[in-house]
């Protein structure tokens, strides 16, 4: 049977994989990025499917941090919580040192890889709204354009496939 402080020293050994996986997931969030800024979109599906697997890894080693933590007795804070917020901070307070500085490395760095995913979803949907716009044009549909004043109208084009 596993002791508390077997639990404890596992849980930290468990943290530090996670907070590897974490990195990799930061990487592989930031390879995406530059995949999307450019034009080959087998990068793009290739840096898809390296996310689903680390994610999928960061899926399994959340499982064994709740069991570990279950055994250890140990209750982390939550982790949509700022690892900066004075409740989270008193709660790392309370855990075993090395199990509370792992746990907010963990997070500081989800914390990245969260907006990270941000940004990357909102180059996905610049790039979306690019594609229609230009399916748009080649169909002859309304476009909006700028006047001199600034201001937008529709502008109806012939369709580029008919010229």
């Amino acid at each position: 049977m596993m002791t508390s402080h077997d639990a404890r020293e596992r849980l930290e050994r468990l943290l530090d994989r996670e907070i590897e996986v974490a990195r990799q997931l930061a990487a592989t969030l930031d390879a995406e990025r530059g995949a999307l800024t450019g034009t080959a979109a087998a990068a793009v599906a290739h840096c898809a499917e390296e996310k689903i697997a680390v994610l999928k890894n960061l899926e399994m080693l959340d499982g064994e941090r709740q069991s570990l933590c279950d055994a250890a007795s140990i209750r982390l804070p939550p982790p949509d919580r700022a690892p900066t917020q004075a409740d989270a901070l008193q709660e790392l307070a309370q855990l075993p040192h090395k199990v509370g500085e792992r746990w907010q490395a963990l997070m500081e760095i989800m914390a990245q890889c969260r907006k990270s995913n941000d940004i990357n979803g909102y180059i996905v949907n610049v790039r979306q709204r690019q594609v229609r716009q230009l399916i748009d044009i080649v169909r002859g549909g309304e476009i909006g354009t700028y006047g001199p004043q600034g201001k937008t109208f529709a502008k109806a084009l012939r369709a580029l496939a008919r010229a």
